[in-house]
């Protein structure tokens, strides 16, 4: 299946001069959107994570079936303040700005393997912010899963070496 031709681009979104991977088309299909999370499925199991980790917002889509299709629990990293408990924190840099993501303290014990999941993989800064956050907690990393690389931005670079699951490859 071309998953390539389900992703719409987007020119200046969200400031000019970036152009925007809308996955919302594979969404859309359900089809679409079942072979994609079947196929990061087959990829990630060898991983053997305890955890799946996920990055706010539209990892979510991702992450959530894949922890249900794998009977792990499903950790989410959110923007600050949206988090009610105890809490780590990581700031990290964008392609285009600022941000920072935080995590419950409690959420993944000492020695947990975590797969970190996202739909994009830019310039790496989301997903070491966390990674930074998984450690923190005392998780090690089990490896990561993206639906789309941007591969011409290096976020590989950013990741320490660690296992790298992409469906869908830009250069």
């Amino acid at each position: 299946m071309q998953l390539k031709s389900y992703i719409r681009d987007i020119p200046d979104f969200p400031k000019p001069g970036i152009l925007f991977r809308d996955i919302t088309p594979l969404l859309g299909d359900s089809a679409v959107l079942k072979y994609a999370v079947d196929r990061m499925l087959e990829l990630c199991e060898p991983l053997r994570a305890d955890v799946i980790v996920s990055v706010e917002a539209r990892g979510f889509l991702l992450a959530a079936p894949l922890a249900y299709k794998m009977d792990k629990p499903l950790v989410p990293v959110r923007k600050q303040g949206k988090l009610p408990f105890k809490k780590h924190s990581a700031s990290y840099d964008l392609e285009y700005g600022e941000d920072t993501l935080e995590i419950h303290s409690d959420s993944i014990g000492p020695g947990q393997r975590a797969l970190i999941v996202d739909d994009l993989l830019a310039t790496g800064g989301t997903v070491s912010a966390a990674s930074d956050l998984v450690r923190e907690c005392g998780g090690r990393i089990a490896g990561y899963a993206f639906l789309i690389e941007l591969a011409d931005l290096n976020g590989r670079k950013q990741l320490g070496g660690e296992e790298v699951v992409s469906l869908i490859t830009y250069d």
